[in-house]
C-alpha cells in the first residue's frame, strides 16, 4: 500500500517538477506593429526566420497590429536576432495582386529588416521607409495581361 502511494505521489508531482515544457524550442511572445511611411500597414503578413529554427509568421490586422507564433498562434518566437519578411501582397484573383508594401520586402535576404528576441515583448514596431512619395499607396498589379508574361502596375 505504501509503494502504491509512493507511485500515485510521483505521478502526481513528476509532472509539475518537470514544468510546462512542451519540448520545443524556448519562445518569447512577440507582438507589435508595421508601419509603412508613417502610416500602418493595412494587411498582410510578417515573417521571422531564425536560422536553424522554425519561422514564427502573423498576420497583419488593418491597424498594422500582428503577434507572431511558431508551432502554434501566437506561441511566440526562437530568442536571437533574425531577419525579417513583410509580406503586404493580397491575391485578388488569379492575374491580380494587391500591394500593401513594396515587393522587395516580402523576401527576408532583400527586405534589410531584422528583429532581436531576448524576452516577451508587446512593443515591436517595424518600419517600412519606401523612400518615395509619402505616404506609400497600395497598389494593384495585374500580370500576364493579353496572353504574355509581362506585368502591369496599376496605382
Amino acid at each position: 500500500m505504501l509503494r502504491l502511494r509512493i507511485l500515485l505521489l510521483l505521478v502526481v508531482v513528476a509532472p509539475l517538477l518537470a514544468g510546462c515544457s512542451d519540448g520545443r524550442p524556448k519562445r518569447y511572445k512577440v507582438s507589435g506593429k508595421v508601419v509603412i511611411d508613417g502610416q500602418p500597414m493595412k494587411a498582410g503578413l510578417v515573417q521571422v526566420l531564425p536560422e536553424g529554427n522554425r519561422p514564427a509568421a502573423g498576420a497583419v490586422a488593418e491597424d498594422g497590429t500582428f503577434t507572431l507564433g511558431s508551432y502554434e498562434l501566437n506561441d511566440g518566437v526562437v530568442p536571437g536576432t533574425h531577419k525579417v519578411a513583410v509580406n503586404g501582397a493580397e491575391p485578388m484573383g488569379p492575374t491580380k495582386t494587391k500591394w500593401y508594401a513594396p515587393p522587395q520586402y516580402r523576401f527576408a535576404n532583400s527586405s534589410g529588416l531584422t528583429m532581436t528576441v531576448e524576452e516577451d515583448r508587446d512593443d515591436v514596431v517595424i518600419e517600412i521607409d519606401t523612400g518615395g512619395p509619402k505616404p506609400f499607396q497600395p497598389f494593384i498589379e495585374i500580370k500576364g495581361r493579353g496572353g504574355d508574361a509581362s506585368s502591369d502596375t496599376i496605382f
